[in-house]
């Protein structure tokens, strides 16, 4: 099985590919093009020469496109689970149940949101003359996913960028194509050709794709290594860029929460695909009133979750040498896990570790695997402290029965997230973004269809 590139409508193959591997065994199943700057030169191009009359289509006329996409995704749900859950080792359930509705969810808002962009109101703010405003398409647009959330993150870049007009070269991880190009398969049935293409590839397909002197805006979901390499070179053609870069959320749990109730929370919220998320609830800090209560109440929770069944595995091996690295190199308390599950496939087992100093390399650095850390603190203003003493600075969680503590906090946290007594949920209709090292520009809300679009003023003298 060979997973080709789809450019102008078609598949497009390359001369190169690298090996598709099935986290849960480790094995080889397939391979994928591997894109250089032929393949990305003819995808930048065709989406270029689809640029005008796209942009030119009225808002109903995108919506309609999009709502039939979306339409789409759901009837095909089950072949497109399948290609994910084969390259990630997703549990299907969770793939079926949650992510492909949410996808279907978030396509639908932004064929609405596309008709529904405003601006300041026409007038004469100087005497003899009329002002008005034009929200218009960016350009085509350049756009690279990760490999924790193929589909998902494929249709957080998309949507919003077809709906304000724009035309897209999406380059998904080298490690799970597949799901993309099924989405842009099902959308060559509604959208022009052109209009969304995908190339694949390792990191020089992205840094072709990046440097290429077409696309006039850049997208990244990713680390925040890749997200400075992007910006750097994205600077040198003043190319517009949005970042949505690493996480290392944490975790503020209060001595008067229900222990065992936040616990399964805070367990859950940690160890959803299997802590590959970027806001996944891995720095828990809680009261010291609490501290052992909580620490054992967290590793009861933990120790009764099972790899492949409760969770997947990690996504490479190397993604499992990196935590496996970064767990022995701490000298803080496991609790439970710390080692590889079994003898086949990337799996770790549930982790919990307390007694880390807030320089230790497992608070600073974000594990993106099953493992939640925990430290003490006595006060408000520590808990700001610790949580706040990171680079990152994308989501964030507080734990609290007092409301006017949590009013308080929410204020203080440096994170573009907050949830209260709860953690991770996402509403297409709310905007998902971060501060610091975590990048900036949103997806999702309107705020994420603003951010595809430029602004015009237009002076008529009279």
């Amino acid at each position: 099985m060979i997973v080709a590139n789809f450019i102008n409508g078609t598949s497009a193959s390359a001369d190169e590919t690298s090996p598709l591997i099935d986290p849960t065994t480790g094995e080889e199943f397939g391979r994928a093009a591997i894109s250089r700057a032929t393949e990305v030169d003819a995808a930048v191009r065709a989406a270029e020469a689809a640029f005008p009359a796209w942009s030119r289509t009225t808002p109903g006329e995108r919506q309609l496109a999009l709502l039939k996409l979306a339409d789409l995704l759901e009837a095909n749900a089950s072949a497109v689970a399948d290609a994910e859950i084969r390259e990630t080792g997703k549990i299907r359930s969770v793939v079926l149940d949650e992510e492909i509705p949410q996808c279907v969810d978030q396509i639908r808002f932004f064929a609405g949101a596309a008709r529904a962009l405003g601006t300041a109101a026409a007038g004469e703010y100087i005497a003899g003359a009329t002002s008005y405003q034009r929200r218009e398409p960016v350009g085509v647009i350049a756009q690279i996913t990760p490999w924790n959330y193929p589909l998902m993150m494929a249709v957080w870049k998309i949507a919003p960028a077809l709906a304000a007009g724009n035309t897209v070269v999406l380059k998904p991880a080298d490690t799970t194509p597949s799901s993309a190009v099924l989405l842009a398969s099902l959308a060559a049935q509604v959208l022009p050709a052109g209009v969304f293409n995908v190339v694949l590839g390792d990191r020089d397909t992205g840094r072709l794709l990046v440097e290429h002197p077409v696309p006039a805006m850049v997208s990244l979901t990713g680390s925040t290594r890749a997200g400075i390499e992007v910006a750097r070179s994205a600077a040198a053609t003043v190319k517009r860029t949005h970042l949505e870069l690493g996480g290392n959320a944490p975790v503020l749990v209060f001595d008067d929460v229900d222990v065992a109730a936040a616990a399964e929370g805070v367990v859950g919220a940690a160890f959803y695909n299997a802590g590959q998320d970027c806001t996944a609830a891995t720095r828990v800090l809680v009261h010291s009133a609490v501290h052992d209560e909580f620490v054992a109440a967290l590793t009861k929770t933990a120790s009764a979750q099972v790899p492949g069944t409760d969770f997947g595995p990690l996504n490479s091996q190397a993604q499992l040498d990196r935590v496996l690295g970064l767990l022995s190199r701490s000298g803080a308390t496991v609790h439970c896990g710390g080692k590889r599950h079994g003898s086949t496939g990337f799996f770790l087992e549930p982790t919990v570790i307390s007694g880390l100093d807030q320089s230790d390399e497992l608070v600073q650095e974000e594990a993106f695997a099953p493992v939640i850390t925990v430290q003490s603190f006595a006060s408000d203003n520590e808990a700001i402290a610790l949580a706040n003493g990171v680079p990152q600075g994308l989501a964030s969680s507080i734990w609290t029965r007092d409301t006017g503590r949590a009013a308080s906090l929410t204020a203080r946290l440096d994170f573009g997230i907050v949830w209260v007594n709860t953690h991770g949920l996402v509403a297409s209709e709310m905007p998902h973004g971060g501060f610091g090292a975590s990048g900036y520009g949103k997806d999702l809300s309107m705020h994420g269809l603003e951010d595809y679009t430029r602004v015009k003023h237009v002076m008529i003298a009279h």
